[in-house]
């Protein structure tokens, strides 16, 4: 992608703003509960939003429309996961956080000390930092390939230029700076796919041309052909549902990165509001990035040169290596030809902006995890609210600096590394949310009988992995959750029950003090989870009269 003047400088006057903006919104930081959660002054439509854009990486960005338009078994079925998302918003709004905000929580993990003891707390947070920087190098070096490619620029300069920036606005402005940036950010990410899905339709002649074009059979919504377990149908209807269910309630509520923002907003029916929200609005997100893939798959088969103007990738199947079109990048090299300077810079940043808003979280809520749950165990007298300020940005720019690292030496370890470290986050999803969900729902669960729940969690989905290949890694998230919680509460009954103190404030209520509704809720909250329902029955039913 050729880049001139004008594009290079709608980029740069995006980072230079986005640090500008960090500047300003650290008026006012005083401690480390401002730095972490905002000061608790974000509202709801904001905090759903920076939660949709740290989902939406570049990598989701540029690998649904390619998976949509040109894999082999894409298409429309990529949707099917999306209907699970209001499902799982219901459980984590009436069981999980209710008893995280009546806590006045920074880590989530915390909930897991006042309810299981110390070491349950250090073990989930400690494999959530290990996992989520690991993860995060990937995500860097992945990204940083295809801006490389779009830059013209060498790998290590690619990596510097979409880290340095985020480190240094996140670590002046702490969340706020995250919830704001990501905020201008998905405006950006949505306003370059609809521009670019407007120019597609423009090219092709219009919807119907693109229908026309576009393999009708890769139009369908579900993939009824098969179950997951062992038939090698990894993204089937039912493990998509079903896993996406698991893995969304422990990716939203028992994962750091998301639930921190969760944990920012003013108050309870803010937190529940923001879980709302963002149930209604990343399936239209989403479809948007399929409707683009399917439109630039449409221009593909109208004008055949494109696909040969994609930059080569190798792949290795059967242990024979074959080259072939780097679908991942028909966005950009789509941007290139047929938008005019300026413009091209602006799809630039959205490819930047995409990127950050994963990064930003990332360190934030490595460093929260950090300062809140291990630190303290190594300080040996109490610190002041400004030398806890100062350590809090100096675990950022630490957890930066590591991230980027990895960034450098994952793509030497190997070829199936990228998709290898996406199926770690399936391996511990499930068993970390049995952890929440015995302490919310169970009184005698305790902390011994839970952690050999994790790890027996954790085994079960490491030998399907290594020995049930053809089970879906989908599944893992369904398989980790049930061993785990099954064998945590039955290893349970092996110690002693906990004591009153640890289970106050800890357990699901539903009529607290006599009252009629869920925990400390001012406002009444059945009409939304109704709405949630029906939204999800309504997003299948979409999918099943799609035309394929």
């Amino acid at each position: 992608m050729a880049l001139d003047g004008l594009d290079w400088g709608v980029i740069i006057a995006y980072m230079v703003g986005m640090v500008g903006l960090s500047f300003y919104l650290r008026r006012g930081q005083k401690s480390q509960r401002d730095y972490y959660l905002g000061g608790n002054t974000a509202g709801p439509l904001p905090i759903a939003l920076s939660t949709m854009a740290t989902q939406s990486s570049t990598n989701s960005m540029l690998g649904i429309p390619a998976f949509v338009g040109f894999t082999a078994y894409g298409g429309l079925v990529w949707l099917q996961g999306e209907v699970a998302l209001p499902f799982a918003m219901i459980f984590l709004m009436v069981f999980l956080f209710p008893v995280f905000r009546s806590l006045n929580l920074v880590s989530i993990y915390g909930y897991l000390e006042t309810r299981f003891g110390i070491g349950t707390r250090t073990l989930a947070s400690l494999l959530f930092q290990i996992v989520r920087a690991l993860a995060t190098g990937v995500t860097i070096y992945g990204i940083s390939l295809v801006l490389q490619h779009i830059l013209n620029v060498p790998f290590w300069v690619a990596v510097l230029l979409l880290g340095i920036i985020t480190i240094v606005y996140d670590t002046i402005g702490g969340m706020k700076a995250v919830i704001w940036s990501d905020v201008i950010q998905i405006i950006i990410i949505f306003g370059s796919v609809f521009l670019a899905i407007t120019v597609a339709l423009n090219k092709v002649g219009g919807v119907g041309e693109v229908l026309e074009l576009f393999d009708r059979s890769r139009l369908k919504g579900l993939d009824l052909s098969g179950h997951g377990f062992g038939d090698g149908r990894t993204y089937a209807f039912l493990p998509s549902f079903f896993g996406v269910i698991f893995l969304s309630i422990s990716y939203y509520g028992c994962d750091q990165t998301q639930a921190q923002r969760e944990l920012a907003t003013r108050n309870v029916d803010d937190t529940n509001m923001a879980l709302f929200l963002g149930g209604m609005l990343r399936f239209p997100l989403i479809l948007s990035y399929c409707l683009l893939g399917l439109c630039i798959g449409a221009f593909a088969v109208a004008h055949p040169e494109f696909l040969n103007s994609l930059p080569l990738s190798e792949t290795t199947t059967g242990g024979q290596t074959v080259a072939e079109p780097n679908f991942n990048l028909a966005v950009p090299v789509f941007v290139s030809q047929n938008f005019p300077h300026g413009l091209i810079g602006l799809v630039v940043v959205g490819l930047f902006a995409a990127a950050m808003s994963s990064l930003d979280s990332a360190l934030n809520s490595l460093s929260a995890a950090s300062m809140q749950d291990i630190l303290p165990r190594f300080l040996k007298s109490e610190i002041t609210e400004r030398q806890e300020l100062a350590f809090s940005k100096m675990l950022t720019v630490f957890w930066g600096i590591v991230c980027l690292s990895f960034a450098f030496i994952v793509g030497g370890i190997s070829e199936t590394v990228v998709e290898s470290i996406n199926k770690i986050g399936s391996l511990l999803y499930g068993p970390t949310l049995a952890l929440f969900v015995m302490g919310v729902l169970s009184r005698r669960t305790n902390g011994p009988g839970v952690v050999g729940g994790l790890i027996a969690g954790i085994l079960c989905n490491l030998y399907l992995w290594r020995f049930q290949p053809d089970v879906s890694w989908l599944w893992w998230n369904v398989t980790g959750f049930a061993t785990a919680f099954v064998l945590g509460y039955l290893l349970s009954m092996l110690f002693p029950a906990p004591a009153a103190e640890r289970l106050e404030n800890t357990l699901f209520r539903i009529r607290p003090n006599g009252g009629g509704r869920f925990n400390q809720f001012r406002r009444n909250w059945r009409p939304f989870y109704c709405l949630l329902f029906l939204y999800g029955v309504g997003l299948l039913l979409f999918l099943v009269l799609l035309p394929g």
